[in-house]
């Protein structure tokens, strides 16, 4: 089963810390909807521009998936909402960032981490009815 084009269900829900311990992490009916609704709206655009394959790091995260990454306690990880992504080098991300910057809407976008080249992941979230633009900055 696919979230979106370009993103499998496998690799939306897949993390290694879930499988060291044991946790199921699996979205409920909301929570995959709202992964489609992320995927198309942010993520698939983003792909087509870029043109290339871009790692997911993080998507869906049960609320115990969450506290064991010492995720935020409010984090759209957990809704099924946020996607954390990685075009392999702090240059690339840095392209991601901007793109999504000039041309989505979002609700939060997150430059995490790095340096001046760029961050090391890019964070993105979508809601369906309270998109606020927010542009953070994570060092």
């Amino acid at each position: 089963m696919n979230i979106s084009k370009h993103i499998t269900y496998n690799e939306a829900t897949k993390s290694l810390t879930a499988i060291r311990f044991g946790i199921k992490n699996e979205p409920n009916k909301q929570e995959l909807e709202n992964m489609k609704e992320v995927a198309e709206k942010c993520f698939e655009p983003l792909r087509v521009w870029y043109g290339k394959p871009i790692k997911i790091n993080s998507f869906f995260r049960n609320k115990e998936l969450n506290t064991k990454v010492g995720g935020s306690a409010t984090s759209e990880h957990c809704s099924g909402c946020a996607i954390d992504m990685d075009a392999g080098s702090r240059e690339e991300n840095k392209k991601l960032f901007d793109w999504c910057k000039a041309n989505l809407k979002f609700n939060q976008l997150i430059f995490e981490y790095g340096n001046e080249i760029g961050p090391d992941w890019v964070h993105i979230s979508y809601n369906k009815t309270k998109n606020k633009n927010q542009i953070l900055y994570i060092k």
